[in-house]
């Protein structure tokens, strides 16, 4: 226990030295009847756009590197969630993949060379390429742990925050998977049990913290600060505190109120850390019934797309829900997008 102890709070030690990253929050909710649900926050520091996006099947894609980038065609059509229509970040595909991209300041890519044999993408593509390629977190897996190409990464335009992330996948069979790169390597953590995850720290030092919080009871105390490792422990005690249950609209609040638990408050702010950062929105992933539910914290109502109305044909074109300026919708919002041109994915 006294080990567990020193691992936790060291971990949580290693998150406070590190002023650079953004909080986030992913947790998955399973009920019965292959009830699969994923929820995720996105805290950041400054305002995040995050548009709509319905790709179609058989788009023609490249990883934006240059000469030596990785070249796919999307297999499956997905919802995609932009930032600054400048990189996926979120969504869920057709078959009901879900992917999700965290910050984590101790990711460490890969060398890429543009000259060399080995295909590079860009890291605005990553959550994308597992959309428009895999039905399934054990597909992604399977392919990933090849390391056929290296994620290539860079600046935020306009910003000084170097783009460092982790992705995690979940799907309709209840499969979890977190893909990182620690020391320049891909690391993947495959389990359906892996159901919750923060920003910081990398994954296996977050297990580390729930294991010593397991002794503790919910129930009695949880931490209650917005640090990740504050908020993966409610988090992880919540998401099996809520009703398990096979009824939709049940379970998707309940998922709902879990992810609203750990978010963090409007213009909250600590001097000196900018990465405990304001929750800019939210969304659910309803995996068996292949709904996509989303919030900002400007504007009143949650809105979802129903993708089983969705035509995802090569021939259906790039579709666009355009959430700029703070626009409001309500309801099922499928019939709201109109036909508009692809955003370019962030490069070198």
């Amino acid at each position: 226990m006294r080990t567990l102890l020193i691992t936790a709070f060291a971990a949580a030690a290693v998150f406070a030295a590190s002023h650079t990253s953004d909080a986030c929050t992913r947790v998955v909710y399973k009920g019965p009847n292959n009830t699969v649900i994923t929820a995720r926050s996105m805290d950041f520091s400054i305002e995040i756009p995050a548009n709509h996006w319905i790709f179609p099947r058989g788009i023609e894609r490249n990883g934006e590197v240059g000469k030596n980038s990785l070249r796919w065609k999307s297999r499956y059509g997905s919802l995609a969630v932009s930032s600054w229509d400048m990189a996926t970040t979120d969504g869920m595909n057709e078959k009901g993949l879900s992917a999700n991209l965290l910050w984590l300041t101790a990711s460490e890519y890969p060398e890429f060379d543009p000259d060399g044999d080995r295909k590079g993408m860009s890291v605005s593509l990553w959550a994308q390429y597992a959309l428009d390629n895999f039905a399934t977190v054990e597909e992604a897996v399977r392919e990933f742990e090849k390391e056929a190409f290296a994620i290539v990464t860079d600046f935020i335009p306009g910003t000084d925050k170097f783009t460092t992330v982790h992705l995690s996948l979940s799907d309709a069979t209840g499969d979890n998977a977190i893909f990182e790169y620690i020391g320049g390597k891909l690391v993947i953590h495959h389990d359906p049990d892996y159901t919750v995850m923060t920003n910081d720290p990398p994954y296996a030092e977050q297990r580390a913290i729930a294991k010593y919080w397991q002794g503790i009871p919910g129930k009695v105390f949880l931490p209650g600060s917005v640090t990740p490792s504050d908020r993966f422990v409610r988090a992880s005690f919540f998401i099996n505190a809520v009703p398990q249950t096979d009824n939709t609209r049940v379970a998707v609040a309940s998922a709902f109120s879990v992810i609203r638990n750990v978010s963090v408050p409007y213009g909250f702010e600590i001097e000196g850390y900018p990465n405990l950062s304001t929750t800019r929105w939210r969304s659910v992933a309803d995996h068996k019934n292949r709904v996509y539910y989303f919030e900002t914290a400007l504007t009143p109502n949650v809105f979802w797309t129903d993708l089983r109305k969705i035509d995802f044909a090569e021939s259906s074109g790039v579709r666009k829900l355009d959430l700029s300026d703070n626009r409001t919708y309500a309801g099922e919002c499928s019939a709201e997008f109109v036909a508009a041109k692809a955003f370019k994915f962030q490069g070198l």
